[in-house]
């Protein structure tokens, strides 16, 4: 009993010497950077809150670098005709002789007709009017002022269906994907999807994109909802696809297991993506070794200062400094980055050196 304890012990002794060959979920710091570990294509950066500042205004990598979004501006109370509309026109008139209605009439509906690509309707006994750019009160006003020479007493009555350019597409993303009509110029984006049902229950994550006059707008709908400012006015013609959001970033280490965590706000700090993994492990984790591994493109590389020198980057944060505490608050996640916890080398020698003394107390039971 006494030899087997022995050898025991002496192996106990001999693990104690080297923490890593222990159970452990990542790697410690001095095996990640150290001097002997670092190839020379993979750049060191330690974070600081001048470094952090240095680094926001590097290239973006995995992204374009923010969302695109526009200001929100109000459009006039009533809806403005447009190409594509149909305007239905109900002329009144009470004279006996009139030119516009039967002999019992006092008022005849016209055929309804569609607003042409020159912005004009044809009305009987008067051609062709310019209503595109109106509102369906202005343009029952010149249509009336263009009757009264063969028709002094006629009053016109007008409805407008909105055509394409005066609808919105939602093509995916929400429970009844469809062409909305606007009723009136302030109709914002949130109402438009409310009244697509909302958001597809089967969405995580959701990123809303607007595509106007070929350009695209996107943003994500946390963002969209907490700030009334960005709760635009869309116009017509505008398509909405509401989609998930793919960015995402990668922590494993002394946090938590590898996990893929997805974006849910434009930006994400390392002290945010720390506590999104569940924060540092007391047990298991050093605050001294938290880092950001980070791959850019070919074309991003700098000489001077004004981007990474190397394609493949390692920036560390040692979080027992408030200076660095600060940098980490500022500095951004990129989509691909991968966040790492290093495992503290103290702790599994505390692990062994105590089960290395419940076994000498156990060799003193039996002697």
């Amino acid at each position: 009993m006494q030899v087997g304890l022995i050898k025991i012990l002496a192996a106990l002794a001999l693990v104690s010497l080297s923490a890593c060959s222990l159970p452990r979920s990542g790697p410690i710091a001095s095996e990640l950077v150290g001097e002997q570990n670092v190839p020379e294509d993979i750049a060191v950066e330690q974070v600081t809150r001048a470094s952090a500042a240095k680094i926001a205004a590097w290239p973006k990598s995995g992204w374009h670098g923010h969302y695109h979004w526009f200001a929100r501006q109000s459009g006039p109370q009533s809806r403005l005709i447009k190409s594509g509309d149909l305007v239905t026109l109900t002329v009144w008139d009470n004279q006996d002789n009139s030119l516009l209605l039967g002999p019992t009439d006092r008022s005849v509906p016209l055929r309804p007709v569609e607003v042409t690509d020159a912005g004009t309707i044809f009305v009987p006994y008067v051609n062709d009017i310019m209503v595109a750019g109106l509102t369906p009160y202005q343009a029952r006003e010149k249509i009336q002022s263009q009757l009264s020479p063969i028709a002094p007493s006629a009053q016109v009555q007008i409805d407008v269906t909105s055509g394409p350019r005066n609808s919105v597409d939602v093509v995916t993303g929400v429970v009844t994907p469809g062409r909305l009509p606007l009723t009136d110029r302030n109709v914002s984006i949130l109402s438009i999807i409310a009244q697509s049902g909302g958001i597809s229950p089967s969405l995580e994550n959701p990123l809303v994109r607007l595509q106007r006059a070929g350009k695209s707008y996107e943003i994500p709908l946390d963002s969209l909802l907490k700030d009334p400012a960005k709760n635009v006015i869309v116009s017509g013609g505008d398509q909405i696809i509401v989609e998930e959001d793919d960015r995402y970033y990668i922590g494993f280490g002394a946090t938590s297991d590898r996990e893929q965590i997805y974006f849910n706000e434009e930006s994400i700090s390392v002290t945010e993506a720390i506590t999104q993994l569940g924060g540092l492990d007391s047990q298991r984790a050093n605050p001294q070794g938290v880092f950001v591994l980070r791959q850019y493109d070919q074309e991003d590389l700098r000489t001077d200062g004004t981007g990474p020198s190397q394609r493949h980057v390692v920036f560390a944060f040692d979080l027992t400094k408030a200076d660095t505490l600060f940098g980490a608050d500022s500095f951004e996640i990129q989509p691909g980055d991968v966040v790492v916890s290093a495992e503290s080398a103290v702790k599994p020698a505390q692990a062994v050196i105590a089960l290395v003394g419940s076994l000498f107390a156990i060799s003193n039971v039996f002697n």
